[in-house]
C-alpha cells in the first residue's frame, strides 16, 4: 500500500490505498479532501458553512446538498434532551478555542451570554429550498463533531469508482478502512486504541476492522491548563464548560464513519454502562469505553475482534 500524509482540517490526515495507480488515486483524494475543507470548514473564512454562520439572524443561505445533509443529520442529533452532541455551539467552542490556541478561561459573564446562541431548534432548515437560516445574530454551526466522518464516507465512494483494492483513511483518529488488508492473513485491518495516560502510539487494545470505522473521542489531546487546573475541549451544550465526565475515551466502531462521530459525541459523559448499553440498541454499531481509572469497558459483540 502507498500511504501520504497532509495537513488540513486542524489535523494529520493519512491516506493508504493499494492500486496499481496509487500516486494518481492519492492526488485525486486530496484534491477531494480540498473541496471538502472548503464545505465544511468552520476555521476557512471564506467556506460554505461560513457564509451560513456569516448570515446568522440575517437571512437564509442555499447551500451544496452535501453541507445541507450533514446539518440536517447534525440538527437531528443535536435536539434530544440528552444528546452531547451540539452543531450550535460554535459560539462556546469560539470562546474557548482549546486545541486552536485558546489561552484563557472565558468569563463567566461571557459563557451565560453565549449560551442562548447554542440552541439547535433555532436552526431553521428549508427541504425545498435546501437553505439553512440561523435565527439568531450570533449563531454559529460548528460541525467540528461530524464532517471528518461524513468526509469519510464520502471518500469511500470515490476509492468506490476509481476500483482501489484495499485502503485506509485516517482523518485525525477518525479510521475507515476499506477492502482486505493486505498485510494480515485474515484480511482485517489493526487499528489500535489508544491508551488514554500514555503518549501516543500505546495502545490499550487493538480493534481488528473490515470495511469499518474506528472513531475515538477523548479527554486527553486537546487540553488547556492553567492555575493547575486542566480543561478539555469537550463542552457541556448546558452550561458551557467542559463535561464532568468519569470517561478518558469513548471509541465506537461501526460500518458509516459519520455514525462513529454522531454517537461518540451524542454519548459522551454519561457513565461507562449507560454507554455502552445506548450502543448495543444501534445497529452495526459497538464501542469501548475507557474510565479515568483505566477501566477499559466494550460492547459483548465486539469480543471476537478486539485484542486486549
Amino acid at each position: 500500500m502507498k500511504t501520504r500524509e497532509i495537513h488540513m482540517m486542524g489535523t494529520i490526515i493519512q491516506l493508504s490505498v493499494q492500486h496499481k495507480y496509487a500516486d494518481f488515486v492519492l492526488d485525486e483524494l486530496i484534491i477531494r479532501l480540498e473541496e471538502f475543507n472548503k464545505r465544511f470548514s468552520a476555521h476557512d473564512p471564506d467556506s460554505e458553512l461560513m457564509q451560513i454562520n456569516k448570515n446568522a439572524g440575517i437571512m437564509p443561505v442555499n447551500v451544496h446538498p452535501q453541507l445541507y445533509e450533514l446539518i440536517k443529520i447534525g440538527k437531528l442529533h443535536s435536539t434530544p434532551a440528552d444528546s452531547s452532541l451540539n452543531i450550535a455551539i460554535g459560539p462556546l467552542v469560539e470562546a474557548w478555542r482549546i486545541g486552536f490556541g485558546g489561552t484563557e478561561v472565558p468569563a463567566d459573564k461571557e459563557i451565560q451570554a453565549l449560551l442562548p446562541k447554542t440552541d439547535p431548534m433555532n436552526i431553521i432548515l428549508n427541504d425545498a429550498e435546501h437553505t439553512v437560516f440561523l435565527k439568531e445574530p450570533g449563531m454559529f454551526i460548528d460541525l467540528g463533531a461530524l464532517a471528518k466522518g461524513f468526509i469519510a464516507d464520502l471518500l469511500i465512494n470515490d476509492i468506490e469508482t476509481l476500483e482501489v483494492k484495499a485502503a485506509i483513511i485516517n482523518l485525525g483518529g477518525n479510521v475507515l478502512t476499506y477492502g482486505k488488508s493486505p498485510n494480515q492473513p485474515d484480511g482485517f485491518f489493526r487499528i489500535g486504541i489508544q491508551y488514554p495516560f500514555e503518549a501516543r502510539g500505546n495502545h490499550i487494545a487493538i480493534v481488528k476492522a473490515f470495511n469499518q470505522s474506528v472513531v475515538t473521542s477523548g479527554i486527553y489531546e486537546r487540553k488547556l491548563t492553567l492555575n493547575n487546573k486542566t480543561y478539555h475541549h469537550i463542552l457541556d451544550r448546558h452550561i458551557g464548560y467542559p463535561i464532568e465526565t468519569e470517561i478518558a475515551g469513548l471509541t465506537v466502531v461501526s460500518k458509516r464513519s459519520v455514525d462513529g462521530e454522531i454517537w461518540t459525541s451524542r454519548l459522551f459523559g454519561k457513565s461507562a454502562e449507560a454507554t455502552i448499553a445506548a450502543l448495543e440498541a444501534v445497529e452495526d454499531v459497538t464501542g469501548i469505553v475507557i474510565t479515568k481509572n483505566g477501566e477499559l469497558h466494550y460492547s459483548e459483540s465486539l469480543q471476537p475482534y478486539l485484542v486486549i
